[in-house]
């Protein structure tokens, strides 16, 4: 509940009159469901564009699965979700999908006298610690990559996702690449069956858990690991090589992402090449209605997307987010085009400003 505390407080102030067209009078609410992985940047966003527009956004944090529910039900103009659909499922539900940024899902721990960026992972050792068979701080798998550190004997307490979650498919995912026996036994998806420990709403709910909790770990989208000061660990790339969590990081994974062969724009970025790659790295989409109900409020919510290509790249980077290439944002700014249309003749809904 926490998150949605928190989109109401600092998002209740834009919440506008419905419905502007480009060159109304009238300013617009655009109405918003789903991944909290990105809302640190809609809610930025969403200040700057209403202080540029008049035009408002109430974007409703509640997880990728709500997103997507509340999008194929029509209760929203956008849904949003970093478990992109397939090529068929867009079709069937008569959504197009495009992607806004890319970030870094980081493991966060609450190790008494371990800071931020001290601890070292790698993915078969964090598949092993949720899959319950490691249980204890001083494992030696643990403590293999971890030789300066002093761990506890304590166990270890497991925080995830009890909602359906984006985040925890893309953590998932990732943990099924590198560990065969988590594939087999746990396996991906937006809610999977733990074999034990603490269940949180939103990233926000598992940092605030982790914080709360002695000896915990969790795992969570990299801003809100900084908003909170939870202590976030390093991890082992495909390459081999130990990385830190930041914005250098998640660039180097996304620089080997193949954006042109995306059907759909369906591309996972899960422990990508590159010496620096960060191994967790995620693009987070929108899915709006490819013939909507409400064409006015869907031409208003593609123009403050088209606005955030050109506009918000800075603000995505100091949040520690990764803006999408100009070859993507092209490429997304055609899909509009021909995709997303209205009237009896079909013609384009919303005609992008560059």
């Amino acid at each position: 509940m926490a998150i949605l505390k928190s989109v109401a407080l600092k998002l209740g102030a834009l919440l506008l009159g419905a419905g502007l067209v480009a060159g109304s009078a009238a300013a617009a609410e655009i109405t918003g469901a789903g991944a909290t992985f990105p809302y640190p940047l809609y809610s930025k966003w969403a200040e700057s564009y209403k202080a540029k527009t008049g035009t408002g956004l109430n974007y409703q944090a509640i997880g990728s699965g709500g997103g997507v529910k509340q999008i194929k039900a029509k209760t929203v103009t956008f849904g949003a979700t970093d478990n992109p659909l397939k090529k068929d499922a867009l079709a069937a539900a008569g959504l197009v999908q495009f992607p806004t940024v890319m970030g870094g899902i980081v493991p966060i721990v609450n190790l008494k006298g371990i800071g931020p960026n001290k601890m070292v992972l790698d993915g078969p050792t964090l598949a092993d610690i949720y899959a319950g068979k490691i249980k204890t701080w001083n494992d030696p798998a643990i403590a293999k990559l971890n030789p300066g550190l002093s761990l506890p004997s304590t166990a270890i307490a497991t925080v995830w996702r009890s909602d359906a979650s984006g985040t925890n498919f893309n953590f998932t995912y990732y943990l099924s690449q590198v560990s065969p026996s988590f594939k087999s036994s746990i396996g991906s998806g937006n809610s999977v069956k733990w074999p034990g420990g603490i269940g949180a709403k939103g990233n926000d709910g598992v940092a605030a858990t982790v914080k709360q909790t002695a000896n915990s770990i969790g795992f969570v989208e990299y801003a809100y690991a900084k908003q909170n000061s939870v202590a976030f660990t390093k991890m082992v790339n495909a390459a081999g090589n130990v990385v830190s969590p930041d914005v250098s990081a998640f660039t180097a994974a996304a620089a080997s992402a193949d954006w042109s062969k995306a059907v759909g724009f369906y591309l996972i970025l899960a422990n990508q090449p590159g010496a620096q790659a960060w191994p967790m790295t995620a693009a987070t989409f929108i899915l709006v209605e490819a013939r909507p109900k409400d064409p006015a409020a869907t031409a208003e919510a593609l123009k403050f997307f088209d606005w955030a290509y050109s506009s918000g790249d800075a603000a995505a980077k100091t949040l520690d987010y990764v803006p999408m290439p100009a070859s993507v944002k092209a490429s997304v700014r055609a899909t509009w085009l021909r995709d997303i249309t209205a009237g009896d003749n079909n013609a384009p809904l919303y005609k992008p400003a560059s």
